[in-house]
């Protein structure tokens, strides 16, 4: 997957694409990859890089939902504990099952939820991952030893996956290149074409050189997650918007904090949602909040009260209470949501919706990383019907992710061999060595520091500090690969140095 290679079909081709998606997220990969599976000349076009948004910065879960079992949307819960059954299938390198832990503080806990997450076994049928069961307090704190054992009854153990966001987000535009698609990172659309009133095509423009493009296709596809009504207003200036947005901000904490395996789940916080702390990555990922925002950003900070509040609630169920300067990185994600009319966001239903404008954009919002796959199979059929194309079969069921057979470990393992110094660590804390920066950029798109650092290594969201100690670093060995000057290198530092520090509570 090179960069210049995308550019260069781009610039020389004429025809007309079958299927065009704005939008590089987890919902714009997988329409590609389905599109392009089903043997559509596929192109898709990302502003900035792959996954830079929402969909690098969730609760690295692949799950079925127990928030929206309670609140009794079964169906989504179903389709999620499916997808899931099929991402593990399917993308093995990248998900994997974890034992998760409710523990029981009150007398009626530990069989109320056990009633429940056997609901949840049921509805995943034969792509279950092993049936829950109610433990005991010794077993519950073998789980998790630096559980809080004041008052502690027992507990509930079942499975659930667990993924790397943005790791996935990656082998997927690699899988829309195996499967004859296109995908183009840091090309910004900027205009719709129409014919007769009808959307035919985009105007984008690659933001590293400048040039502009005209890109004619039969269907368009608006998958842009938080920016959705912009691209619709593109359409139609005057039409209304279907997206509201919240915040989840998650914090990092040394490995300390939860040894083991298993993963603690709080089934009810404060604010009545779900508290997570989930081993990752050799740390602990804390959250989720569910704040409601108005403003859209590429680059959204997490809210003093909401780290208080993932600090508060974690506090209460761990021995050692983590305090901001235990925190390795805090980080934010907006989640694109569907408008149900008013009421607080976290009630807001998770799934998701397609829209088709009267003339012809069709926009895909809402859902989650689990249901990617699902999301993408119902959009293209809907393109299939607005672009008048020739009706082809979904094969995404079961169709492996790049990467899933180990060939990138065997071809990374022989770029490794090229160079001794490629073996090193980047870092003592971080567990990326040297050779990832430049297989990054080789094979995976990554054209700045912070491409590299947050998504595809984690470096940042695993330890700021760290990663912005190794910024000049790898900073230097992208210009060598790039053909960058020192002044972009410079440059290049000083703007992951000031993002590391968004990432770092005062």
């Amino acid at each position: 997957m090179k960069r210049e290679n995308a550019v260069q079909i781009l610039q020389q081709s004429s025809a007309i694409w079958d299927v065009l998606i704005i939008g590089g997220g987890a919902t714009g990969l997988g329409t590609a990859v389905d599109a392009a599976a089903r043997g559509y000349r596929t192109l898709l076009l990302e502003q900035n890089d792959f996954a830079k948004a929402t969909s690098s910065r969730s609760t690295k879960l692949i799950h079925g939902g127990f928030r929206y079992l309670k609140q009794g949307n079964v169906p989504l819960v179903r389709e999620s504990l499916r997808e899931r059954g099929l991402l593990l299938r399917n993308a093995p390198h990248l998900v994997r099952c974890r034992s998760f832990v409710v523990p029981g503080y009150q007398w009626w806990e530990t069989p109320y939820y056990g009633m429940g997450l056997k609901v949840y076994d049921l509805l995943a049928g034969k792509l279950g991952l092993g049936p829950s069961q109610i433990i005991s307090r010794e077993e519950t704190l073998k789980q998790l030893p630096t559980l809080e054992p004041r008052g502690l009854r027992g507990g509930v153990r079942y499975f659930d996956g667990q993924f790397d966001d943005a790791r996935l987000a990656v082998c997927l535009a690699q899988t829309v290149f195996d499967h004859g698609g296109v995908a183009l990172n840091y090309c910004k659309v900027t205009g719709l074409l129409k014919e007769g009133g009808r959307v035919c095509g985009v105007m984008a423009r690659d933001t590293e050189s400048g040039r502009e493009f005209e890109v004619r296709a039969r269907a368009v596809i608006n998958a842009t997650g938080i920016f959705t009504d912009d691209i619709r207003r593109m359409d139609d200036h005057a039409v209304a918007p279907v997206m509201t947005a919240s915040q989840g901000a998650h914090l990092v904490l040394p490995k300390s904090f939860l040894p083991g395996d298993s993963a603690l789940m709080v089934p009810k916080t404060a604010d009545g949602r779900i508290l997570f702390a989930i081993p990752w990555h050799g740390r602990v990922l804390v959250g989720t909040t569910d704040t409601p925002v108005t403003e859209i950003s590429l680059e959204p900070k997490p809210f003093a009260e909401e780290i208080e509040f993932l600090l508060a609630e974690s506090a209460k169920y761990l021995a050692k209470a983590p305090a901001r300067s235990d925190i390795l990185s805090a980080s934010a994600g907006l989640r694109p949501l569907v408008k149900t009319g008013g009421g607080p966001t976290a009630k807001l239903a998770r799934d998701h919706a397609l829209f088709v404008s009267p003339a012809g954009l069709v926009t895909i919002t809402g859902g989650k990383w689990t249901t990617y796959r699902k999301m993408a199979e119902d959009t293209v059929e809907k393109a299939i019907a607005v672009g008048g194309l020739e009706p082809r079969p979904c094969v995404t069921e079961g169709l492996r992710v790049h990467g899933a057979a180990g060939e990138d470990l065997r071809a990374a393992a022989e770029l490794m061999s090229e160079n001794p110094v490629w073996c090193e660590w980047l870092h003592p804390r971080l567990p990326s060595p040297v050779g990832e920066v430049i297989w990054a950029v080789r094979h995976e798109m990554a054209r700045t520091v912070e491409d590299v650092l947050s998504r595809r290594t984690r470096a940042l969201l695993l330890d700021a500090r760290a990663s912005r100690e190794i910024a000049p670093r790898v900073a230097a060995l992208l210009a060598a690969e790039l053909g960058r000057d020192e002044q972009w290198r410079d440059a290049q530092v000083k703007e992951f140095s000031a993002l590391a520090g968004n990432y770092l509570p005062q």
